[in-house]
């Protein structure tokens, strides 16, 4: 699978990345279909998948249930994953609650350090609720990320973004946005287009749409909404939630299709 630099930050990812609410958390959530918390045993099966097929970037958060502690006890030791986690969202009991202060900003991530049994993480964004200006205005959010960056916790912060103005700050004075592009919403481009010209790390999300590109939900098929994603040279990753094993193969083969496609024309 072809592997891209995340921005300037040093880190190189697998171009498709590997989401995992559906590791942890099944409520609230806003996919075409029902489905069930997978066990340990998948679970390992699963990452040992995800690597065979070249994957090697996860992208997890505390607003997925106890997805964090899972890939903490879950992934094999010694082996080079590049996780992302994000602050200001927790999920407990059903309901989403949010805090962007510095103090629960570091609270989280030393948190997520121990879920994930890592000294350091390798990227930490903010989980915007929406609020994005408001945030990054009057919180203390990413000012505290900027200061655990410096104190070696994390190696790149950003935002999980909402607004193409939070997203374009965001590429302006951060090291990573999570946009979003998709064959519905392509709000975003212009902050990607930014991305690209100052070297910053772009991660897509809902790139499927949360599972409704797919043909059986009346969209117009992966292959489709992938070209879509991938067309744009200033996307680093896509980030894909998944615990099928046959979904995950075939997401990996047209991602390997789709890329080198693009790469002749």
């Amino acid at each position: 699978m072809e592997m891209r630099p995340l921005g300037s930050t040093g880190i190189t990812v697998s171009v498709l990345g590997l989401g995992t609410v559906k590791l942890g958390r099944d409520q609230a959530v806003k996919y075409p279909r029902d489905f069930v918390i997978p066990d340990d045993a998948a679970v390992r099966d699963l990452l040992a998948l995800a690597r065979e097929l070249g994957i090697n970037f996860i992208d997890t958060a505390p607003a997925y249930g106890n997805s964090e502690e899972r890939l903490g006890q879950l992934l094999p030791r010694g082996e080079d994953w590049v996780i992302m986690t994000k602050v200001g969202e927790a999920f407990e009991n059903g309901v989403s609650t949010f805090d962007f202060s510095a103090a629960a900003t570091r609270a989280s991530v030393e948190r997520s350090l121990r879920r994930l049994r890592r000294d350091c993480v390798d990227v930490v964004l903010v989980h915007s609720d929406g609020r994005d200006m408001d945030i990054i205005e009057h919180e203390g959010a990413l000012e505290e990320l900027a200061r655990m960056k410096e104190a070696g916790l994390l190696r790149a912060w950003g935002m999980s973004t909402k607004t193409v103005e939070g997203g374009l700050w965001i590429v302006e004075h951060g090291d990573v946005v999570m946009a979003t592009r998709n064959l519905a919403e392509n709000q975003d481009d212009v902050v990607i287009d930014r991305a690209r010209e100052l070297h910053k790390g772009v991660v897509v999300k809902k790139g499927l749409q949360s599972g409704h590109a797919d043909t059986a939900a009346g969209g117009a098929g992966i292959e489709a909404a992938f070209r879509h994603v991938f067309s744009h040279p200033g996307v680093s990753s896509m980030i894909v939630g998944t615990i099928n094993p046959a979904h995950l193969r075939e997401n990996a083969r047209v991602t390997n299709e789709v890329c080198a496609a693009l790469e002749k024309e």
